[in-house]
């Protein structure tokens, strides 16, 4: 079974930086696409940065771009993504998750992740 094990998250001042992780095992294709995703109280979820483990091309959204830095590191075993989150805002406040996939990769693709973790919340204020 797959399983997205996420870690990190918490409070922070306006402009603060924050380090989420996700790590995911039991992925056996390793062209799989991996993300973070977010969800504000009231708000759609939607999508903040992915990765194609293939050829690990990233896709940003434009809200974290030049913000957000996303790093890899995958093994036989386990694939994990690190967000590190810097300047942040108060509308950068939500629960964040983590999710995987094996079709399409980008940010808007949301639809396409089978896999998701329990969500670690960020709040900014």
């Amino acid at each position: 079974d797959v399983q997205l094990v996420e870690s990190g998250g918490g409070w922070v001042q306006a402009g603060g930086s924050l380090r989420i992780s996700c790590t995911a095992s039991g992925v056996t294709d390793r062209r799989h696409c991996m993300g973070w995703f977010r969800q504000a109280p009231g708000k759609a979820r939607e999508g903040v940065v992915t990765i194609y483990n293939g050829d690990f091309t990233t896709y940003y959204t434009d809200d974290v771009k030049g913000r957000f830095i996303l790093s890899h590191d995958n093994d036989n075993a386990k694939s994990t993504v690190d967000l590190q989150m810097n300047t942040l805002e108060p509308e950068d406040s939500a629960m964040y998750y983590c999710a995987a996939g094996v079709w399409r990769c980008r940010p808007s693709d949301s639809a396409d992740f089978g896999y998701w973790g329990q969500g670690t919340q960020v709040t900014v204020s």
